[in-house]
């Protein structure tokens, strides 16, 4: 009895002594339940308060202008099919839906994919354009009827990205294509319509797989747990960081439904890196890839962004076709293994290239020098927030083919002149010059160079470009100056109130006596434009070039009538821009409007006018510049282009060739192009070598409407002669017909009067011939 007791009270001991550590676990158990309690509260806050927001910011999508069709258009097929291409329409023996293209001898049918534009949606339609020569000549619909005119969407020219380079295409589930989801689903995550957010039974599958295989190569993540990562999480690599994963996994499949998870992973999925933009999701991953958009992918294109998934950068198709391939049909293999399609199906998809576009085509190319000028307008109404998080859609002036024009022209003629053009920079600007809008811009002689803007940002004396604003201050009055006033081109100085002469020479240091006003100007002569702006002032002149639509804070000293004074090429496509228009100031624009991601309209940008000149006066100005471009300085432009164009223009050199400059315009395209050194180093290049080549180039490539000038009601037409400038009858030799502002026109003299040489009126007709 006593040694019972004993033992009883030693067992109690015993008990007694351990209670205390089974205490302290009871304790630490409950406080981590409370712990991870508290973490799942915060997660589960965390996962919805992202989730049910807004979950992605997105840029900003710059559009080109949409390509409009309609009877008498001027547009060559080969354009036309270019622009086509490069949206990603697919060219098939007939039209078989949206998206694709069926080209014959002299016509095109297309199934358009239809657009949301700023004033409302453009329908997807049948439709059959014909070309005759460089025109659109029928336009109908495939079932039946003429159609006035037809839209097709706009190319993308880029985008404003936030700061982390993240970029996608927002898509429906119901928007995806047939297989996509089946076929993500049997790649990735077989049960994931049957797990509540992780799955044991993939978990365990791998951890066999990669205990056996001695390496790691399967992973247990659920879909949903490669949202959570991917859209929640970094990259790191640790127990703790798979722990949240598979808690926020399970915490977001308790909130949201399959569908929703689905079609969230389908647009955050990362697919590829274009430079420093991150390709997300399977809506730009289709566009970035295959150039079209996702709903138009067949069963291969599926299966190879799919099998991307896995490794983008290891599986880019661009980089590693054969790699890419391969995983493509691994999956499809896959597919028809599982059922989910036909043997049949299977195979042809097989067969099938990869289909991705290549680098380098309008689809793929982008133009940070037009961006930079889109995103400093914008900025005007527009926080940077608004540009890079808000998904707004913004319509502009851009032409690609007018683009690829500019370039090739820059590209191929600096290759040309060799040696010459060593360490040269240049920029390029094209207007239309009855808007005032943008087409293309060139910022480098280097295509898609995304540095230093010199279109907008470099100010460059611009020499004789000047000169138009001199003349045109001349023509503004008619009892002073006509297009034969004759003006000195002889030598002369004038000294400053600094005590320094000023004394301006001609190109090849030549004087060339008396000579017509127009002649001065089209062979762009120093001395005598020199005296003529010194006659109406320096002050004067620059009151016109302001007028004409530059502000430069030039001082009025006697050298900017040459040109010495600096102007960035926007601002001389802007001087020009109102030579061209008839006088009217237009300012140039980029944009045309901006819509909201919801497609609510925000904002358009209709251009402006603004009549700054007579009529006349610019007619008569316009008129010496197509001088120039028979007779003066930008006679070889004709070396590459038909007379008939009757085109107009200027070039500008300065001192020892130190800037090439060339303004020009047709009926519809002005372009300025300057070539130079970033170092204001001399170059071997003046406006006439260097420039107008480029700009020569551009033309004969982009082949403008000629140029057609509505004679004002203010100007008429008198007979002159030739030699003396002197009115004259129409039947008398060497009479040339000359326009005037009606009140200045030489009076005709009673009868034919002293007949000039015949040799030097011929030289004089001949000019003027085409």
């Amino acid at each position: 009895m006593t040694k019972s007791r004993s033992s009883r009270s030693r067992s109690k001991r015993r008990s007694g002594a351990s209670r205390p550590w089974l205490g302290w676990i009871i304790k630490l158990s409950i406080v981590a339940l409370v712990l991870l309690a508290g973490v799942a509260v915060y997660l589960d806050a965390v996962v919805q308060e992202k989730f049910s927001g807004k979950r992605w910011t997105i840029p900003a999508t710059v559009y080109a202008r949409p390509l409009e069709l309609f009877v008498g258009q001027k547009l060559d097929k080969d354009d036309f099919l270019t622009e086509v291409d490069a949206l990603g329409y697919r060219r098939e023996k007939s039209v078989s839906g949206p998206g694709t293209v069926s080209v014959a001898s002299s016509a095109v049918e297309m199934h358009t994919r239809g657009f949301r534009f700023y004033e409302g949606t453009e329908e997807s339609q049948r439709i059959r354009v014909r070309f005759s020569g460089d025109f659109v000549a029928g336009l109908t619909r495939m079932d039946g009827g003429e159609l006035p005119v037809a839209r097709l969407e706009p190319l993308v020219v880029g985008g404003l990205y936030p700061a982390h380079n993240e970029d996608r295409i927002l898509i429906k589930l119901d928007q995806v294509p047939p297989y996509l989801v089946e076929t993500l689903v049997a790649v990735e995550d077989r049960e994931f319509f049957d797990h509540f957010g992780v799955s044991p039974k993939s978990i365990a599958r791998a951890v066999w797989v990669n205990l056996t295989a001695g390496e790691v190569r399967q992973g247990g993540s659920t879909l949903t747990q490669q949202l959570v990562k991917n859209f929640y999480l970094t990259n790191e690599r640790s127990l703790s960081r798979k722990a949240t994963e598979a808690m926020m996994a399970v915490l977001l499949e308790l909130h949201y439904d399959k569908p929703e998870i689905l079609e969230a992973y389908l647009n955050e999925v990362f697919l590829g890196q274009d430079g420093r933009r991150a390709i997300h999701g399977f809506g730009l991953a289709s566009q970035y890839f295959f150039g079209r958009p996702l709903a138009e992918l067949k069963l291969q294109h599926v299966a190879l962004l799919v099998g991307m998934v896995k490794g983008p950068t290891y599986y880019n198709p661009r980089r590693h076709p054969e790699r890419a391939m391969e995983r493509r049909n691994l999956i499809i293999d896959l597919l028809a293994e599982q059922q989910v399609v036909s043997p049949e199906e299977a195979a042809q998809a097989r067969q099938a290239p990869l289909g991705v576009t290549q680098r380098g085509s309008l689809a793929d190319s982008s133009y940070p020098a037009f961006l930079d000028l889109v995103k400093r307008q914008l900025r005007e109404d527009y926080r940077d927030e608004d540009l890079t998080e808000e998904g707004l859609r913004v319509f502009t002036s851009f032409d690609p083919i007018i683009q690829a024009k500019a370039e090739k022209a820059m590209t191929d003629t600096l290759k040309r002149l060799g040696k010459a053009a060593e360490g040269v920079e240049g920029a390029m600007l094209v207007t239309n010059p009855e808007t005032g809008e943008l087409q293309a811009m060139l910022g480098s002689r280097h295509p898609g160079f995304a540095g230093f803007n010199r279109a907008l940002d470099a100010s460059r004396p611009i020499g004789s470009l000047i000169k138009p604003a001199i003349y045109l201050a001349a023509l503004e009055k008619p009892s002073q100056y006509t297009l034969t006033s004759l003006l000195e081109d002889e030598p002369f100085s004038v000294k400053g109130t600094d005590g320094k002469v000023w004394k301006p020479q001609n190109y090849g240091r030549t004087a060339h006596g008396t000579v017509y006003l127009y002649q001065a100007l089209a062979n762009s002569y120093n001395l005598s434009t020199a005296r003529l702006g010194l006659d109406l002032g320096v002050p004067h002149v620059l009151k016109t070039l302001a007028r004409l639509g530059a502000s430069p804070d030039w001082p009025a000293y006697p050298s900017m009538l040459l040109g010495a004074g600096g102007l960035r090429p926007i601002e001389v496509a802007g001087v020009y821009q109102t030579i061209a228009s008839g006088g009217f100031n237009t300012p140039l624009r980029a944009i045309r409007s901006v819509v909201a991601a919801d497609g609510e309209p925000l904002s358009r940008y209709p251009f402006k006018i603004e009549q700054r000149f007579d009529p006349g006066a610019i007619y008569l100005t316009q008129y010496a510049m197509q001088r120039t471009m028979v007779e003066g300085t930008g006679r070889s432009v004709y070396n590459q282009v038909p007379k008939s164009l009757a085109l107009a223009g200027k070039t500008g050199t300065t001192n020892d060739s130190r800037d090439s400059w060339f303004a020009g315009f047709s009926q519809d395209l002005l372009a300025v192009v300057w070539l130079g050194r970033d170092d204001n180093g001399k170059t071997s290049l003046t406006g006439a070598t260097g420039a107008l080549q480029v700009w020569a180039d551009f033309m004969r490539r982009a082949d403008p409407l000629p140029l057609q000038m509505p004679v004002p009601d203010n100007v008429s037409m008198a007979w002159v002669d030739a030699r003396t400038g002197e009115g004259t009858l129409e039947n008398c030799p060497g009479a040339v017909q000359m326009p005037y502002i009606r009140g200045s026109e030489p009076a005709p003299g009673p009868g034919c009067g002293i007949q000039a040489p015949a040799e030097s009126v011929m030289d004089w007709v001949r000019g003027w011939l085409p």
